[in-house]
């Protein structure tokens, strides 16, 4: 039984949202208005408040985007500026923000 519940759950959320595998290139151009905030190539936010986005992951970027787009996520700035963008333009700012190298350290 909990492998059926797994599986359809697997199913149901692999159809719920649509997933585009990112172009980086693409979402540097798309990035011209990240970086008054976050800095260049997401690392150096002008405000300690503001996230630093290089090198977090695709998928939580994409998800933040999306959320910011549905309201579930509030914040004024980023819901103004998330609203507009299609799931390929999120796509692809997530992939070039997770393809820069980021100014945090991590445990190796």
């Amino acid at each position: 039984m909990k492998v059926w519940t797994s599986l359809l759950f697997i199913a149901a959320t692999s159809l719920a949202s649509p997933s585009f595998a990112g172009d980086a290139d693409a979402g540097e151009e798309k990035a011209a208005s990240c970086v008054a905030c976050h800095g260049a190539g997401g690392a150096a936010p002008i405000s300690p408040q503001y996230p630093i986005l290089a090198g977090q992951y695709a998928d939580y970027l994409a998800q933040a985007l999306h959320q910011y787009q549905s309201g579930e996520r509030k914040n004024a700035i980023m819901s103004g500026l998330a609203t507009p963008l299609s799931d390929e333009d999120i796509a692809d700012l997530a992939a070039y923000f997770a393809s820069q190298d980021s100014p945090l350290r991590t445990l190796d």
